[in-house]
């Protein structure tokens, strides 16, 4: 099976127990894994290591989370150059990057090619009435929320966040059209499309999730279904009849008001049945 999970977020105790007893069903699934596995680099190794050595194949996209760079962590590395250094990383293991030949699934369900994205956002989901980032910020900073990013997340060498978001989506747009009319599975930490954001309880966040620039990237790239995290509401959305797939495990408070575990990996391929009815 091609399952899919993200923001493990193994710094936490529990999150990280969940992660040392995920094993397969079978020795052909794969994971992708949608960002947000921790913080430090040497958690993220070890989250990354442990996975690659029970899955077929593991695929990555970084989260914010991974390109963070608190004071804790003895990899001082900002901006590009910590993204790069945990691509070695993945590497080293046998993970598969954004920056990586994208795999092709065979199994049941395909053929598909998987897609891992890196994008982040330029703070184009901004709440209605707010034209620019300026105003976004300035609202969101007098309402009391505001991305931990702003202060972590350093986009070095690019002057800012939404330019280093710009840069990564022509990247990533030219190596799409090379793929042509090829079925894919799209693997990105931010949402695609603006309107998953529209449940969130702090609209004022929604600008820290993603880029209006990619709402067409299902359809234009010919999409079975489109993975992504950051949420943290795990759910299933249907957007010109492609699947969206909200896989986050998130914080420990947070699946805890949904069970006494966190939920396993989501089914991508082959679809379920439940969801191909839908």
């Amino acid at each position: 099976m091609l399952l899919a999970i993200s923001d493990l977020h193994v710094a936490y105790a529990e999150n990280r127990q969940f992660v040392q007893d995920l094993w397969p069903d079978s020795a052909d699934d794969w994971l992708l894994v949608a960002g947000d596995v921790g913080e430090k680099v040497a958690d993220i190794e070890w989250a990354l290591r442990t996975l690659a050595d029970r899955f077929r194949t593991v695929v990555w996209a970084p989260g914010n989370h991974e390109l963070w760079t608190p004071k804790e962590d003895p990899v001082q590395l900002r901006g590009e150059e910590r993204y790069r250094y945990l691509v070695e990383i993945c590497r080293e293991l046998g993970v598969v990057t954004p920056e990586d030949p994208y795999p092709v699934w065979d199994g049941e369900g395909g053929p598909v090619t998987v897609v891992p994205l890196f994008l982040l956002y330029d703070y184009t989901f901004r709440m209605p009435g707010l034209e620019t980032k300026e105003a976004s910020l300035a609202n969101a900073y007098d309402a009391g929320v505001v991305c931990t990013d702003e202060f972590l997340l350093h986009p070095d060498p690019y002057p800012s966040r939404d330019a280093w978001c710009a840069a990564r989506l022509e990247l990533t747009r030219r190596r799409l059209d090379a793929l042509g009319d090829r079925p894919t599975v799209l693997i990105n930490h931010f949402p695609l499309v603006r309107e998953v954001t529209d449940i969130l309880l702090h609209p004022e966040f929604a600008q820290w999730c993603g880029t209006v620039h990619t709402a067409d990237w299902h359809t234009r790239y010919h999409a079975a279904a489109v993975v992504y995290g950051h949420l943290h509401i795990p759910r299933v959305n249907r957007f010109d009849g492609v699947r969206f797939e909200e896989v986050s495990v998130g914080y420990p408070r947070e699946w805890k008001r949904r069970g006494a575990q966190p939920k396993g990996p989501r089914q991508i391929l082959p679809v379920p049945d439940g969801a191909r009815a839908a």
